[in-house]
């Protein structure tokens, strides 16, 4: 409909009842005296965060003890473009130092309460409380990673609340859905982060230095996994000028590791699985034991371990014993990914710092939310491509035969 022009005086609107019941039934008050009007360019415009009728809302909330937020600027316009209204919770992309008003141009900024009562579809990095299901719109979707594999009972509660969901850490791990994939690109993240923070702690150079004081041999790194984590953890210890050696249960990451300029340490006989998705598989106890050993071995050589080994929906693969760690040089360091399914350092606590006959173990499965706003921009893109499967003229069309959607589909 046409605007109203910003000088336009009282008797004038009044000569106009049916623009003006219009503008007020839209904008949902009873009484022009009660509406604040915006001014652009001299005409009558409405607050962004009122929709028309047909507009689907995404509502983006501020994650709790997080830094990173489910949406960012620079991919809104995309966003938009798929016909949809978004929200985003005040204040939440603060602490990822994205400012509410690089969000004003694209979305409506709202209270809490006003996001998760008006949101369709809600977006989030880690779920929203149990206990604010009840004030979502009835069948709503959450879109978040539920971890159903180790919550079994989630999509029973999901369900019995009213709502849908998909996990987005069910995404099948295929090239397919490769630019939705959320576990790799916060693994990717992990990873590079990992290596940073184990050369904050070692107490020796990386790369090999050549002084008038004398030369200092390169550090040695050890990874033990070599998923997108390991991968990435690789690439960035071999840029920081330290030697690199890797071990991975599959032999199709052996040259993955080499192109990297890691050495690949092969122990015979483990079980492979393609259809794994990135995991490790579970290995016999004769494979695991020998594992350990050849492990033993490059440890008691290595300034920095970085272990990333984990089986989905089981406990980490124990790859460091005590033993292990025992027989390392005072001064090194273990920065261990897979901590909060139980670690594959035996000594491992998750979350937490500590040292153990010197060496420095740090247990953190969540690196990525160190850096915020490139993890953020990350998830932001895999949400947008999530999204445009689902999300057809503006509407949510869910279809079932598309094996991305039936793989992420919880309830």
């Amino acid at each position: 409909m046409r605007g109203i022009k910003a000088n336009t005086c009282k008797s004038e609107l009044d000569s106009e009842p049916d623009r003006v019941a219009e503008l007020l039934k839209i904008i949902g008050v009873e009484s022009l005296n009660l509406c604040f009007f915006f001014y652009l360019s001299g005409e009558l415009v409405l607050p962004k965060q009122h929709k028309t009728k047909d507009e689907m809302v995404i509502g983006f909330p501020k994650e709790n003890d997080d830094k990173r937020v489910g949406m960012v600027p620079a991919v809104l316009p995309k966003l938009k473009a798929l016909g949809v209204e978004v929200l985003i919770e005040k204040g939440a992309g603060e602490r990822a130092l994205f400012a509410d008003e690089d969000y004003e141009q694209e979305a409506a900024l709202v209270s809490r309460e006003e996001l998760l009562a008006q949101s369709d579809v809600l977006i989030s990095i880690s779920p929203v409380p149990q206990a604010e299901w009840s004030r979502l719109k009835p069948q709503a979707v959450m879109i978040s990673r539920f971890a159903p594999y180790f919550h079994k009972e989630v999509s029973e509660r999901i369900k019995a609340a009213g709502l849908r969901a998909f996990s987005l850490d069910m995404i099948p791990r295929t090239t397919l859905a490769q630019s939705m994939d959320v576990l790799s690109s916060f693994a990717s993240v992990a990873g590079y982060k990992a290596v940073l923070l184990a050369a904050n702690y070692l107490p020796r150079y990386f790369p090999m230095m050549i002084t008038a004081a004398g030369s200092i041999k390169p550090a040695k790194v050890l990874v033990l996994g070599a998923g997108v984590a390991g991968l990435q953890a690789i690439a960035t210890a071999k840029r920081l000028g330290a030697m690199v050696e890797a071990s991975d249960t599959r032999l199709a990451a052996k040259e993955e590791v080499e192109s990297l300029g890691g050495k690949f340490i092969l122990v015979e006989g483990a079980k492979d699985d393609a259809s794994a998705g990135g995991y490790a598989v579970e290995q016999s106890e004769d494979f695991l034991r020998r594992q350990r050993e050849e492990v033993q071995l490059r440890a008691s050589k290595s300034d920095v371990i970085i272990t990333t080994a984990q089986v989905r929906g089981r406990k980490a693969p124990l790859l460091l014993p005590r033993e292990t760690v025992e027989k390392m040089r005072p001064g090194s360091v273990i920065v261990d990914l897979a901590a909060s399914t139980g670690g594959n350092c035996e000594l491992t606590q998750d979350r937490k710092v500590i040292t153990h006959q010197g060496v420095t173990i740090i247990g953190n499965s969540d690196l990525a939310a160190d850096l915020p706003q490139d993890a953020s921009f990350l998830f932001a893109n895999n949400i947008l491509n999530f999204l445009k499967l689902l999300v057809q003229e503006g509407a949510l069309q869910i279809d079932e035969e598309n094996e991305i959607i039936k793989g992420a589909l919880i309830a």
